[in-house]
């Protein structure tokens, strides 16, 4: 079935733009303060000393790039590794060999065919190709030598594959075959032997890339830190001659100079924008995310809370502490709980990474922001409960104190004082993300009419407004929603859709029949009159169309989320009214030219999710069961069967993500949860019950 319409041109130029003005002001965040930072001279790597350079004073310290210098020759200098000859790969070729002389012997021995016939036969053998004067000895020797030349072609074949043969050197190992072969062997023999043996000579060793990193891995780590020693006055490079980068290592340790800011510095910055900015929308569009790509809102309030955050960051970018305290995590954690988990866990990335960058604390900030992020989002989960973000608050703090222990109190070593006040900035920063996170999903769901879980939950209490105004008017209704809810819902968890999501829709698909309950048979008093038999066919499925525009309207008088108008649109799609559309066609005697079927089908659109597309399943597979009461597992099976091959007859589920094997774990689901609704009931038989009063009475006057 396919997936959503692709994206207009117009919502493209969007994309771009979006892109575009978000890449340009992460850049202005991360070029300016970079462009305002002090120099003490014009020196970098590989430009040449104007002057020579002397230590001013003694020092003795381990040196970063003369020993991942080291270490990367180490590593250089291993050798490729391969795996040990595999022995399953040499039974296998000698058996194909074996069975290879057997076909030949039964060339050999069948006498019915001519030399020609036999030569052909042997040439048509497909695991070995022999050269026609080859096969002509072959064919000429006699029985005695052709045993013997099988079973040295045999031996030989076994005791070359017993070495290590690698794919690069194939050509050598065949090469060697004949070295083989016993000297007792005339040159003849030796010759067809090779050629036998040499067809099924293929590579069992094979480069094992595990094993060459292990080797490397252990060669790098034999590396001990390579400590470098200056004395006093002692040369560090002399006038004109090229800084390398073990240079500026020493240069920095003595603090004679600091590395200068230029151009390559803003090629970096810019670099790191140009890949978040390209790399993060190619992963939502290969993806086909089209509910997050394909929607303009969400894109503006997704690239709004991205900068915002960003701008954020850079601010207290100049401080000790801030930034540690800073709740960058919040940006993830809202992201998440606004359009799910995926959006926040992918946008999360290159904004820690962003926020960071170029800072003098960066190598323990961007590990910091990161993990804290991730971790946090992990641990909020489905975000339907408080509990879930102060979780969340913990997770981030306790994964800020390791970070701070694994990155920064090994190189840096504060007082108490000071390690007192990264404890309380870290946990600071965990509980104000979850603050921010609640406070400004709450925001963002009123304004733009976005859903939630805590939304979600809030309006499936029963005691909501307008569930209280549904179970009121139309009790009926409210009861019959309530079924398609817990069908809907278990359904959603088979698939991997949104249950939650789904069951509240389907609480609210039919608010619209309250503005007319009287008109829909399940809030009929039984034995009433049927409005449905006596009035005009168009009028009853005006009538009926009717509740799912009323629908809309109540839910947003009531300010329903844009999302639960999808479910009171979409839960008919562009079905008909089939019965009365087959009244029409009654009272017209079969004649189409004088009934519209348009005015009996009913708005749509056609469901556009799997949550929408599961909510008709439900609404339709309900009423049925209602209606028929099927007996068993069976007539319940045939019964779903019946819906969805009727729903898919009129191409209802065209826009949506269902799977063959989605629609099978629907009917399942269904069958289970109507099993368990409308089981059958023991009839218990009648029987007088004795009045308790007139049993006494009678015993008194005894």
């Amino acid at each position: 079935m396919s997936s959503k319409a692709p994206a207009t041109p117009r919502l493209r130029i969007l994309q771009f733009i979006l892109i575009v003005v978000v890449g340009l002001v992460s850049f202005t965040l991360l070029a300016m303060p970079i462009g305002l930072q002090p120099t003490v001279q014009n020196v970098d790597v590989g430009s040449v000393a104007q002057t020579t350079y002397q230590s001013p004073r003694d020092i003795e310290y381990v040196s970063e790039i003369r020993t991942e210098e080291a270490r990367k020759a180490a590593e250089t200098a291993v050798l490729p590794v391969y795996s040990s000859p595999d022995p399953a790969i040499a039974r296998q070729q000698i058996e194909r060999l074996r069975t290879t002389l057997q076909n030949i012997t039964a060339v050999r021995e069948d006498e019915l065919l001519t030399n020609t016939d036999r030569r052909s036969n042997i040439v048509a053998l497909s695991d070995i190709r022999l050269k026609i004067e080859t096969i002509d000895y072959l064919l000429s020797i006699t029985d005695v030598r052709w045993d013997a030349v099988q079973t040295e072609s045999l031996r030989v074949l076994e005791a070359t594959l017993r070495r290590a043969i690698y794919e690069d050197r194939l050509d050598v190992a065949q090469a060697g075959v004949s070295n083989s072969v016993s000297l007792a062997f005339s040159e003849q023999q030796a010759a067809l032997v090779t050629e036998l043996v040499t067809a099924f000579v293929i590579p069992n060793s094979f480069f094992s890339q595990e094993l060459t990193d292990a080797a490397r891995l252990a060669a790098r780590e034999a590396v001990k830190p390579i400590v470098k020693t200056y004395k006093t006055g002692e040369t560090i490079i002399s006038a004109g001659e090229l800084i390398t980068p073990a240079d500026m290592e020493a240069f920095q340790q003595l603090g004679i100079i600091r590395p200068s800011q230029n151009w390559q510095d803003m090629l970096g910055a810019a670099a790191t924008i140009v890949v978040s900015a390209v790399l993060v929308p190619l992963y939502f569009l290969r993806r086909k995310r089209t509910a997050v790509v394909n929607d303009p809102r969400t894109l503006i309030v997704i690239a709004f809370i991205f900068v915002i955050f960003l701008l954020g960051a850079r601010l207290f970018a100049d401080r000790t502490l801030a930034p540690y305290g800073y709740p960058l995590q919040a940006a993830g954690l809202l992201l998440a709980t606004l359009f799910g988990l995926e959006v926040g866990l992918v946008f999360v990335i290159p904004l820690s990474i962003i926020a960071a960058y170029g800072l003098p604390n960066s190598l323990d900030l961007t590990p910091f922001y990161l993990l804290t992020s991730l971790i946090g989002l992990l641990a909020l989960g489905p975000a339907r409960r408080i509990w879930g973000f102060v979780r969340a608050g913990i997770a981030i703090s306790l994964t800020g104190l390791a970070m701070l222990m694994a990155y920064r109190l090994p190189f840096y070593q504060p007082d108490w004082l000071g390690v007192v006040q990264f404890v309380g900035t870290v946990a600071f920063a965990g509980f104000a993300s979850a603050s921010v996170t609640i406070l400004l999903q709450y925001l963002f769901a009123q304004l733009l009419g976005l859903t939630t879980a805590l939304q979600l939950l809030d309006l499936s209490r029963p005691d909501f407004p307008l569930l209280q105004f549904l179970l009121r008017t139309a009790p009926g209704t409210y009861q019959h929603s309530l079924q398609v809810a817990n069908l809907a819902e278990q359904a959603a968890e088979k698939i991997g859709a949104d249950p939650l999501l789904t069951r509240v829709g389907a609480l609210f698909h039919d608010i619209g029949k309250a503005l007319n309950p009287n008109f829909f048979i399940e809030n009929q008093i039984p034995g009433s009159l049927n409005t449905h038999q006596d009035a005009d066919p168009e009028e009853v499925s005006a009538t009926i169309v009717r509740h799912v525009t009323d629908g809309v309207q109540l839910a947003k008088k009531h300010r329903l989320p844009r999302r639960l108008h999808d479910f009171i649109l979409e839960h008919h799609g562009t079905l008909i009214t089939h019965y009365q559309y087959n009244q029409a066609m009654e009272a017209a005697r079969g004649d189409l030219t004088k009934v519209d079927i348009e005015k009996f089908r009913y708005p749509g659109p056609r469901p556009n999710s799997r949550e929408s597309a599961l909510l008709m399943l439900a609404d339709a597979t309900e009423a049925r069961v209602r209606a028929e009461r099927p007996a068993n597992d069976d007539d319940i099976r045939k019964l779903v069967n019946s819906v969805i091959e009727t729903v898919q007859r009129f191409n209802q589920l065209d826009d949506t993500l269902l799977t063959l094997r989605d629609l099978h774990l629907i009917t399942e689901s269904f069958v289970t949860t109507l099993r368990g609704t409308y089981h059958p009931r023991i009839q218990y038989p009648k029987a007088s019950v004795p009045d308790q009063d007139a049993t006494m009475l009678a015993q008194r006057k005894k």
